[in-house]
């Protein structure tokens, strides 16, 4: 039977192609990344690059699919192997830290560039790179209990002031959600073209597109 047997029922054999052959970078193997590059994977995608230059450390664990074994390994390597065990898909993974100077290299050959970086400074190198080749990007981002799934067209890139903090509350449920849905924003965007725009706040559990009053 095959893998994505559940999959290609609930979408159609012809989608299901359309994803094995979309090529996507995400940049970062964090929280966000490293649980959407898990979950586009076990969907269907076949064409995945992850970029990510950081080591796992324990705190990662909750939020994060890894294991204490894995405490002091490169993510992107750590992710890599496990989705090749998992599913047999071979992803390009980057352990380099993605910088203006070396954006070309990194995010070229790619249809769909996902920014989940958690610094200003890579955040503002992926936005305006993509703006001046014309790539698709979507970002992703949380605060609190707030996350956001939005386009280059309308993403503003955030202040600088948090960047070195560590220690920042992160609900695991709100990062799942928003992996959720930014998985189906990813996969309706590559079978219609549509780029939806969404916030969500766990406190009220609310789901409501980008600047939207809300519900």
């Amino acid at each position: 039977m095959d893998s994505f047997f559940h999959e290609t029922r609930y979408r159609s054999s012809e989608q299901m192609v359309q994803f094995r052959e979309f090529p996507i970078t995400l940049c970062g193997a964090g929280a966000l990344g490293a649980n959407l590059t898990e979950n586009l994977a076990r969907c269907g995608l076949g064409q995945l690059r992850v970029i990510d230059c950081d080591r796992i450390e324990e705190r990662n664990l909750s939020t994060q699919p890894y294991y204490k074994s894995d405490i002091g390994a490169q993510k992107a390597k750590i992710l890599t192997n496990s989705l090749y065990r998992a599913l047999g898909l071979v992803i390009d993974g980057k352990t380099k830290e993605l910088t203006p100077d070396n954006c070309s290299q990194l995010l070229r050959q790619t249809n769909l560039v996902i920014d989940t970086f958690d610094n200003s400074v890579a955040r503002r190198a992926v936005t305006d790179y993509c703006l001046q080749e014309n790539i698709a990007c979507l970002h992703i981002g949380l605060a609190s209990d707030y996350a956001e799934i939005i386009w280059n067209a309308r993403y503003r890139v955030p202040s600088a002031t948090q960047d070195d903090v560590c220690d920042y509350p992160l609900a695991r449920n709100l990062v799942l959600l928003a992996v959720a849905v930014a998985s189906e924003v990813i996969m309706r965007y590559i079978t219609t073209g549509a780029q939806e725009d969404y916030t969500l706040t766990l406190a009220d559990f609310a789901v409501n597109p980008f600047g939207s009053d809300p519900q």
